[in-house]
Order: C-alpha cells, then sequence, then structure tokens
C-alpha cells in the first residue's frame, strides 16, 4: 500500500496548485477530488439538469466517465472524452460542484476510483473531506487554510488571466458562500481532521506555502533529508519532558466526603439557581468516578465551582500564589476547598507532580489551560501544562466551556458545558514529547472553543 498525504481546506486556499506542486517535488501521484466533483455538476450545468433535482442528478450518474490524464507534466481532466481542465475552474461551476458534492450518491460514485488510486500510488490527494471521511488513515493530514480576501484575490487573478469578467467582490461573495454551503452541508461538511496539521497561507506567497507543505510532510513522516548527498534518514527519537506515569485510579476519596460533598453540591446548585440563570448541558459526559482532568475556559472566579457541582468527586484546582499569602483563614478555606498554589510565568515544575499526586488520590483536577481569565469571553491561547499533566497521568480530559455576557451578576444568564472526555492515547498522545503535546493541547483547546461557540 503506498504512502497518503491528505490536503483538506476551503475553496481558493490554493490546495490544488500547491498539492501539484509538492506531488512533483516528492514524486507522488496527484489526485485531484475537486476536479473529478467539478466534472459531475460540468455535466449536470452542461445538459441543464436541475441542480435542485437530487433524484434527476442521481439518475445522470450513469451517464458521467471521467479520467485524469497527464500532458506534457499538467494534469488534464477528461470528462465523456472531452478535456475539461479549464471549463470546470469558473465560479458557475465551482457553485453548482458545491451542491451537487453534497449528495450521498454522488460521493459513492467517485469514491471507488478515489481509493483505488490511493491504495496502489504514493498520493497526494486534496478535498474537503479527504482526511476525515475518504482517507482516514492517511499517513499525513494537513488543513490548508487562507483569510477569505487572501483566497478571492487569488482566485481572482486566476480568473483574469483566462480572460473572466468577475469582480473582487463577485468572487469574494462566492468563496465566503461556499465556505458555508460547505462546512453546514449534512454528507461530508468540510471539516478539519482532529490530527491535522493546520497550515495558515495568508502571508505566504507560492513558493513558500509549497516548503512549508513539504516541511510538515517530511517531519510527519519522520523523515529528514540530507541536503549534501539526498539520502533520507530517520529523525531522531523524540525528546520527552517527563516520564509517563499512568495514574492506578485504585485510590478514592473517602465515603463519607464524597457523601458529605454530595449534599453541599446540590444545595449549591439550588442557590445557585436562585442568583443565576444557569444550566448545565452535557452533564452526561461527566465521569462518575475521579482522577480526571476538567479543562475550562476561564471567565470569572465562579468558574470552578460552575465546574464542580456536576462532579460526584471533588476537585482540586490550581490557584495563583499570592491568594494563600496574607488572610490565613482565607488560605484555609480555598486549601480546604482542593486548591494549591502555583507560581504563574516562571515555570513551577513542582505543580505537576502535585497535579498528578492529587489524580493519584482520586480527586479530579480542574485546570485553566489560558492561565489567566477572559474579560470579553473570547477563548485565548492554551497552555501546555494541562496536555503535560494528562499525558503523564494519561487520563481523561473533560473539556469545558462556560459563557455568560458581559461581567458576572444576580441573574446573569450562564451555560456551563461539558464536552466528550478527550483520551490521550486515543488522539496519538502516548508519550510526553513536543508532537504528542502539542496534538493533546490543540485538541483541548478546540473543544473548549467549540464549546464556547456552541
Amino acid at each position: 500500500m503506498g504512502i497518503n498525504i491528505a490536503l483538506d481546506g476551503p475553496s481558493g486556499a490554493g490546495k490544488s496548485t500547491i498539492a501539484k506542486a509538492v506531488a512533483a517535488k516528492m514524486q507522488y501521484v496527484y489526485v485531484d477530488t475537486g476536479a473529478m466533483y467539478r466534472s459531475v455538476a460540468c455535466y449536470m450545468v452542461t445538459n441543464g439538469v436541475d441542480l435542485d433535482n437530487t433524484e434527476e442528478i442521481i439518475s445522470k450518474l450513469s451517464e458521467i466517465s471521467i479520467k485524469l490524464e497527464y500532458k506534457d507534466g499538467a494534469q488534464h481532466v477528461i470528462l465523456n472524452g472531452e478535456d475539461v481542465s479549464d471549463k470546470i475552474r469558473t465560479p458557475e461551476i465551482s457553485m453548482a460542484a458545491s451542491k451537487t458534492s453534497a449528495i450521498p450518491e454522488v460521493r459513492a460514485f467517485l469514491f471507488d476510483l478515489q481509493q483505488t488510486m490511493a491504495k496502489e500510488n504514493n498520493i497526494i490527494m486534496d478535498g474537503r473531506d479527504i482526511g476525515t471521511v475518504v482517507l482516514p488513515n492517511a499517513d499525513v493530514k494537513i488543513f490548508l487554510t487562507a483569510s477569505a480576501e487572501a483566497r478571492a484575490q487569488r482566485r481572482l487573478k486566476e480568473l483574469q488571466e483566462k480572460g473572466d469578467p468577475s469582480t473582487f467582490e463577485e468572487v469574494l461573495r462566492d468563496i465566503e458562500q461556499r465556505d458555508y454551503n460547505d462546512t453546514h452541508r449534512e454528507t461530508a461538511p468540510l471539516k478539519k481532521a482532529d490530527d491535522a496539521v493546520e497550515v495558515d497561507t495568508t502571508s505566504l506567497d507560492l513558493q513558500q506555502s509549497i516548503d512549508e507543505i513539504c516541511r510538515v510532510i517530511n517531519e510527519k513522516l519522520g523523515v529528514k533529508k540530507n541536503d549534501d548527498d539526498g539520502a533520507v534518514k530517520k529523525e531522531r527519537t523524540p525528546r520527552v519532558l517527563m516520564e509517563v506515569q499512568p495514574i492506578s485510579k485504585t485510590h478514592h476519596v473517602n465515603p463519607l466526603k464524597v457523601l458529605v460533598y454530595g449534599i453541599l453540591r446540590w444545595a449549591v446548585i439550588g442557590i445557585y439557581h436562585l442568583y443565576y440563570d444557569i444550566r448545565w448541558e452535557g452533564t452526561e459526559n461527566v465521569p462518575k468516578d475521579g482522577g480526571n482532568i476538567f479543562a475550562s475556559n476561564h471567565r470569572s472566579y465562579q468558574d470552578p465551582v460552575f465546574i464542580a457541582l456536576h462532579a460526584r468527586v471533588p476537585l482540586s484546582y490550581m490557584a495563583k500564589e499570592e491568594l494563600f499569602q496574607g488572610n490565613k483563614a482565607f488560605k484555609w478555606l480555598i486549601s480546604n476547598l482542593g486548591a494549591f498554589p502555583v507560581t504563574r510565568g516562571k515555570g513551577d515544575t513542582a505543580v505537576i507532580d502535585t497535579s498528578i499526586e492529587k489524580l493519584e488520590s482520586g480527586r479530579n483536577l480542574a485546570i485553566f489551560p489560558e492561565g489567566t481569565r477572559s474579560k470579553d469571553g473570547k477563548v485565548g491561547k492554551g497552555k501546555t501544562g494541562v496536555a503535560l499533566i494528562a499525558a503523564v497521568a494519561q487520563t481523561k480530559v473533560i473539556p469545558v466551556g462556560i459563557t455568560f455576557e458581559g461581567k458576572l451578576k444576580f441573574r446573569s444568564k450562564v451555560i456551563v458545558r461539558y464536552g466528550e472526555p478527550i483520551v490521550p492515547a486515543e488522539i496519538g498522545a502516548s508519550n510526553t514529547d513536543s508532537k504528542s503535546l502539542r496534538v493533546l493541547k490543540n485538541k483541548v483547546m478546540e473543544e473548549i472553543t467549540s464549546l464556547v461557540h456552541e
């Protein structure tokens, strides 16, 4: 079986141009799935088929023959014996392809051909659902993107070179409409695969984009090219930050404490319902045991309580060192509520050990990956700490999204959403090397962001 490279991304991101160049540079076969879908759309438009009539479109599939041919180093798309390589690149065909490609029967019609090519060759295949549907086990998955304005400008230049009179506003409108269609269709919507590497080419020229894609592919395949002799060598074994110490899940919090904690939880839930317009969603995703990490965006000092009220086992959480200085009564209170100090901005490695100890003892752990509160509700850039703790402990991470407008006050509408647990080993984070931690951190932050904006 050949090496498969999946290249996904929105319309106008330059997937086809870049994939062709990368394929030529790496001597891989380039499979332009977009051209296949455009060819189907082209046939329907040319023959006057109603694009809103799904049954009519399906009935015409048997009349279509598509071939990819290579002439003088360039790929040509042959539709029923006619070279339509240029014809399928117009805005009209782009919009038509967005509609027809959402039909399951159209996708099934082309699926077998794409799968056969992938099995028999080292290929680079580009499209919108290659890494998620067509080649879910691809060796390398890349999500290529750029701003809508940058994509529209590139597409406009391409059309102008062909004599097309479209304006920038028209092309931008088509790009934005197709983005919406592609991401909202029921069948195989445009979506970045969980294990895909995102490459933004907004500020990159064509050659820089090609070089970046090649670098990502070589890095993911675990090879490095020697510039002197062209030989391919294995990269060094990734350096791990800490040894993996999976928690045993055999220790449990004292049952009496859990009982008292449960009674207090429901009492506080009642109080919070009186004070706030609050609801919790996704509570079925909250594990019944301890030793789990709850990773949340950070909006207010109430966040640890919001998270804890539907966790059956008490939570521990990190708190800035300053809170443990001064008032002894307050220090006693937060310590007994599960807080422990962390020195922010100084690489406090001892906090990692303390976190593992809390998890091993059977308690849950609440972490705010952003490290500081957000005043406007936007999710900031996450830090690696949550990924490192989860990877060392090899325990579940439950993403949490907390949403409310403005400042938290009486009768504020608050929504707390728990997402599906993330298991480090299941997404390739079975160690603490930089690659594993990056994958895990990105996954956690993506899920938190999704919950906040749901």
